[in-house]
């Protein structure tokens, strides 16, 4: 599908993929129906490896998605960052391609997009749920409570990158974090430096194991990135305007 000038409630849905084409064609054939039951004027964009490593392309053929591959590298962040060149909708919505994010949740972000500009899936307030391993739970609820209690973001959960965007106030932003820590970049920079600052609103959500494959995120990468951010971020809201 793609997207009329004309639109006022279009929406673009994103997503970063990296050898997921077995998930991805559980899950376009879903995101679909889903998106074109929201609005006429929607378009999926699949963000696949710089250079292709598996049938994604052909599993996005098949479901009318635009295929892109990620500009610069493979890196997580220069995936978000090319989704957001090329998206364009009034609404945008990030979401992962291993299964872990249900489409069917989409409509309840979609319902509340009046009343936020970032309305994000929320695991860690109440009625929320992750279903990952362990380790991943307790380094993921404590990256959200140092980025609460110290960097001062204003929600429970700032890591989960299922989130519905005001599409106007993601493209003004000039990104340059590297890894999943551009997650946390995003939800900074549309605070701080958009204006006016840009609303947030959370909802319970339930986090799922991914459907098949493995996950592509390196332990030791991640916590290195996560313990990095933590001083970038706080070095830019010292230069924002908006304490």
């Amino acid at each position: 599908m793609t997207i009329s000038p004309e639109a006022h409630e279009s929406l673009t849905i994103m997503m970063a993929a990296y050898n997921e084409a077995e998930n991805l064609a559980v899950l376009l054939p879903r995101i679909n129906a889903v998106a074109a039951g929201l609005t006429p004027d929607y378009e999926i964009l699949v963000v696949d490896t710089h250079l292709p490593m598996d049938d994604t392309r052909t599993v996005c053929e098949q479901n009318g998605v635009v295929y892109l591959n990620r500009e610069h590298s493979n890196n997580y962040g220069d995936a978000i960052r090319t989704g957001i060149r090329h998206s364009q909708g009034k609404y945008v919505v990030n979401m992962d391609s291993d299964g872990s994010h249900d489409p069917a949740f989409i409509e309840k972000m979609w319902q509340v997009r009046d009343q936020a500009d970032i309305v994000i899936a929320s695991r860690y307030m109440a009625g929320g749920k992750t279903n990952n391993p362990g380790p991943l739970v307790f380094m993921s609820r404590l990256l959200n409570v140092v980025f609460k209690g110290i960097v001062r973001l204003p929600a429970l959960d700032v890591s989960n990158s299922f989130r519905l965007y005001n599409g106007a106030k993601l493209r003004q932003l000039t990104l340059t974090f590297t890894h999943f820590d551009i997650i946390e970049e995003i939800l900074a920079k549309m605070i701080w430096e958009t204006d006016p600052p840009a609303r947030v609103r959370e909802i319970p959500f339930e986090f799922q194991k991914r459907l098949s494959g493995k996950s592509k995120r390196n332990f030791i990468v991640f916590s290195y990135n996560f313990f990095l951010a933590i001083f970038k971020i706080i070095h830019m809201r010292r230069g924002s305007r908006r304490k």
